[in-house]
């Protein structure tokens, strides 16, 4: 078996013929990060007719959201692996399909049990009815409702993150008047959905479902939605909301889908830096920038990693936000209540990937051999106590001994991701905190221990997995940071609790992609309305900077 952390294959995916492209002049604007979402803010621009060049550090464009052949033959999605949240109107703004955009929906939710009984959920309402009923015909009867009431708070909450933050502070009668129409669709929920909305504010998601749902069956693979990108437990008060957050998601205008991107998630970013370069924007990968080049309190360019200077009227950031302010500016350029306000906004990476190679089909006893419940995802989450046990061990600074497990194996879905007869499993792994009690830094001895864990885990499930493991790549938070710059590991640039919400993104007053630094701009997760491969953040922060009259 072979074992890797980094990623030394160059694929069809990485961008390596944006590598030798030069600046030509003075820009309208300068993108840092050719994440999704700085890719989509540069091709806004562009469509406006605004000159833009874009930098990527490193040689494969797409950040987080990003397909690698790690070893030959095999090609991962080696951090995001699912999308959902994407944005349906940038799809029709930015012509994606004609850039190889292709989604391929998800049917099933699939979760194993150690006792090997096992639930499946599945697009078919009736369908998944009749497998809840298993375990409780009650939960059968309430789920249908369950869904109902979610999708509604959705539609409620769905304007929030396609428009920037309300400005609650704000004066401006057409702000005002926003914050009137959000009271008015909140009136037009209906009281009992009011109720649940103003609950899930609150509320832990394990005690949300409490009310909902008797089986623990059901509600363990429910209530990680919960917790995911985030350093808290499914008992921990807030986390109901980011269950709905998750909720939210969209594919061909159905609710609650998800789906595989055909090539990986780096075929997401791909499709939009093909958007970007067709309007005209200017890409340049392997260009590190040292940092922002600053005259007073105005940025007006970069620094490249070499030396150069490259000019602009405007520059975007599209890293999250300790990185731009305390690493690309400097705090010396900053107001210091804003500099406390930065250093205060909480990463707390939680999570970790573990991407394998197989020789052959992994075969769960619990379903034995093929079938469509391996073409979804696959949950190691047999209750809502297994989660808060995991969580436990985190809280005191280790990964944990048996962690949740979000598994895909994409390979069923979409053949061009594994050798004819080989597949790919990809798993999403939470608890695995930054902060391990031994220090950060002491990821590298500890990565092969989180790894193992991990197997340990599925095998579990799969008795023969480690006969048919090929190579494996394991990422602890250490190395999301080290390699894809993702402060402390946090996959969605920041926390996605209650007080690093809307207004309130990355900072109070600095909601709404402009910051204290003059001709300085946000445009990743860290900014409104937060992570995942939604594109919201770039588009929205495009449009402000078009608003602004800035270029």
């Amino acid at each position: 078996m072979t074992t890797t952390t980094a990623v030394p294959l160059v694929t069809e995916q990485v961008a390596s013929k944006y590598k030798d492209a030069k600046p030509t002049g003075e820009y309208d604007a300068i993108v840092v990060g050719g994440g999704h979402n700085g890719l989509i803010c540069a091709a806004y621009m562009a469509k406006a007719g605004k000159k833009v060049l874009l930098l990527e550090r490193r040689h494969v464009l797409g950040g987080a959201a990003v397909t690698e052949e790690v070893f030959p033959g095999f090609k991962f999605s080696v951090c995001s692996y699912v999308v959902s949240l994407f944005r349906p109107h940038i799809i029709r703004d930015l012509e994606l399909p004609k850039f190889g955009y292709q989604v391929l929906p998800l049917d099933c939710s699939f979760l194993p049990l150690p006792n090997g009984d096992s639930l499946a959920r599945w697009g078919d309402g009736e369908r998944t009815r009749r497998e809840i009923a298993r375990f409780s015909k009650k939960d059968s009867e309430v789920y249908p409702e369950f869904g109902k009431a979610m999708m509604q708070m959705a539609r409620f909450a769905k304007p929030l993150i396609d428009s920037p933050a309300p400005a609650p502070e704000s004066l401006n009668p057409l702000e005002l008047l926003d914050i009137l129409q959000v009271g008015e669709r909140f009136k037009n929920l209906g009281k009992d959905n009011q109720t649940r909305l103003v609950k899930m504010m609150t509320m832990s998601a394990a005690d949300f479902l409490d009310e909902w749902f008797e089986s623990d069956t059901l509600k363990g693979p429910m209530s990680v939605s919960g917790i995911i990108g985030t350093f808290q437990g499914v008992r921990s008060p807030g986390t109901a909301y980011v269950l709905l957050h998750h909720y939210m998601g969209e594919i061909d205008g159905a609710f609650r889908s998800w789906g595989f991107a055909k090539g990986g998630t780096g075929a997401i970013s791909m499709a939009c830096a093909g958007a970007a370069k067709h309007l005209g924007v200017e890409i340049r990968t392997e260009a590190a920038v040292a940092k922002i080049l600053m005259k007073g309190n105005s940025a007006r360019g970069v620094v490249m990693a070499n030396g150069d200077e490259i000019r602009a009227k405007i520059v975007v950031s599209g890293v999250d936000p300790r990185l731009t302010f305390m690493g690309l500016v400097g705090e010396e350029h900053l107001d210091g209540e804003f500099a406390t306000q930065i250093k205060r906004y909480k990463f707390r990476g939680s999570s970790g990937k573990v991407n394998l190679a197989l020789d052959r089909f992994p075969n769960f006893t619990c379903r034995p051999g093929d079938g469509n419940h391996l073409r979804g995802d696959i949950a190691i989450v047999p209750s809502m106590d297994y989660v808060e046990k995991a969580f436990d061990e985190a809280k005191y600074g280790d990964f944990s001994r048996r962690p949740y497990i979000n598994i895909v194996i994409p390979s069923l879905t979409d053949p061009s991701v594994a050798p004819p007869g080989k597949h790919v499993m990809s798993c999403f792994v939470q608890y695995a905190p930054y902060n391990i009690k031994e220090g950060p830094s002491h990821w590298p001895q500890r990565r092969e221990a989180f790894g193992e864990t991990v197997i340990d885990t599925i095998e579990e499930y799969v008795p023969n997995i480690r006969q048919t493991i090929l190579h494996k790549q394991v990422l602890s938070p250490w190395d999301l940071e080290k390699d894809f710059g993702l402060t402390e590991g946090n996959i969605f640039h920041g926390e996605l609790s209650l007080e690093q919400l809307a207004f309130q993104r990355p900072t109070a007053k600095w909601s709404r992609y402009r910051t204290p630094v003059d001709n300085l701009y946000l445009c990743g997760s860290g900014a409104h309305p937060g992570g995942g491969i939604m594109g919201a953040p770039g588009e929205l922060a495009s449009k402000e900077i078009l608003k602004s009259g800035a270029i």
